[in-house]
């Protein structure tokens, strides 16, 4: 691919950069990091601008209701948005980078209809429902059940780290139709609402104070047989589709968010006296080289997504396994550059700090990533 900007491109970041400077100093104050129903208002708020300005979706397919926008224009959207400081996606986070797309692959024409539009209108939140207690990293091994009666599936299980449940209106849940069939088999993808009678939702506090999960209880739950996105007892390829998104492009921007997040731990560095220490500064050289070379690789994984079809290759677990590590060992830095400041809970990057320790579980382990880095793109063979 090409890496340089065509003149189009740039017109197009002119356009978005003065778009950003005209709508962000209305934006209301961000809301607590633990007040969800508040942050779940701003951030469909701000989902709704974009919409109405035709920035939403803005890399999904005409028929999908997104603008048909070329890989290149999403990166630059992502880089402007960041740049200029816009808030992120959010509570809008599994529909916009998990279970839209999912369904935008993998849905009916109807499906497609129903779902994809309220998205990006940011109308309706989904959360992710695949994480079982007792399963660890092992996602195959989920138990909760979907039953077959008459046009439902009767649900009836438990999952946990359910990421927004506490103000989401629909859940991308993963169930087990066939339990007689092999672990991998036997496994649907479903869309259910939240309230449905039976679901109970019980929010989990986090090391960094929120309540960004969640435990879900679900009690003979019933889901019509028409939320099942792809054939019954092929889900489990389904959820690859959305591991794939997953990995491959939700943290996209979370790597331009880092970039300037960098550049915020220099300047404080030069401020405080810290950067006269030369083995800071090589430790900060490091990891500008890092996020570069993440952002590199992140405009090759896109673009062959988009050469392939439009869905992440396993170029996403490099990305995955390399970012989860450098964000780590950037917010390291920041508490060797911010000393006993470091400390101070009431400060943004002290809580990104303990956010980040949580990035080498999420998504699927590291352990994982390199599996599937050593099994299909080295060829290595499987463990025993």
């Amino acid at each position: 691919m090409d890496l340089a900007y065509t003149e189009e491109e740039e017109e197009f970041r002119a356009r978005l950069r003065e778009w950003l400077a005209s709508v962000l100093p209305g934006l209301p104050a961000k809301p607590s990091p633990d007040d969800w129903p508040a942050r779940r208002a701003y951030d469909t708020h701000w989902q709704r601008t974009l919409y109405d300005a035709g920035y939403a979706g803005l890399h999904w397919p005409p028929d999908a209701g997104g603008r048909g926008a070329t890989p290149t224009q999403h990166l630059i959207f992502l880089e402007e948005t960041e740049r200029a400081g816009a808030p992120y996606v959010g509570a809008n986070f599994v529909g916009l980078l998990h279970a839209g797309p999912t369904i935008a692959a993998e849905g009916t024409a109807a499906q497609r209809a129903r779902w994809l539009p309220p998205v990006l209108r940011g109308d309706e939140i989904w959360c992710q429902g695949f994480s079982e207690p007792d399963a660890g990293s092992d996602l195959a091994a989920l138990r909760t059940r979907a039953v077959r009666d008459g046009d439902d599936y009767v649900v009836s299980g438990s999952k946990i780290w359910t990421s927004h449940a506490e103000v989401a209106d629909w859940c991308e849940l993963l169930v087990r139709t066939d339990p007689a069939a092999p672990k991998h088999r036997g496994i649907s993808w479903l869309a259910m609402p939240m309230d449905a009678p039976g679901v109970t939702v019980r929010p989990l506090r986090t090391l960094a104070g929120s309540t960004e999960f969640a435990e879900m209880f679900l009690d003979e739950v019933r889901v019509p047989l028409s939320h099942r996105v792809g054939a019954e007892n092929d889900g489990w390829r389904v959820t690859m589709v959305t591991l794939s998104f997953e990995r491959g492009t939700a943290f996209v921007g979370e790597v331009v968010a880092c970039r300037r997040t960098l550049d915020e731990l220099a300047a404080a560095a030069r401020a405080n006296g810290r950067w006269d220490d030369p083995v800071l500064r090589r430790r900060l050289g490091g990891l500008n080289a890092e996020f570069r070379a993440l952002w590199r690789l992140t405009q090759w994984n896109v673009s062959e997504a988009q050469r392939s079809g439009g869905v992440p290759g396993t170029g996403g677990s490099v990305f995955k396994l390399r970012y989860s590590r450098a964000r780590q060992e950037l917010y390291g830095a920041a508490a060797e550059v911010l000393g006993a400041d470091g400390l101070d809970l009431d400060r943004e990057w002290v809580l990104d700090r303990l956010s980040s320790l949580s990035y080498t579980i999420a998504a699927g382990t590291s352990e994982i990533q390199r599996n599937i880095v050593a099994e299909r793109i080295l060829g290595l063979p499987k463990g025993r």
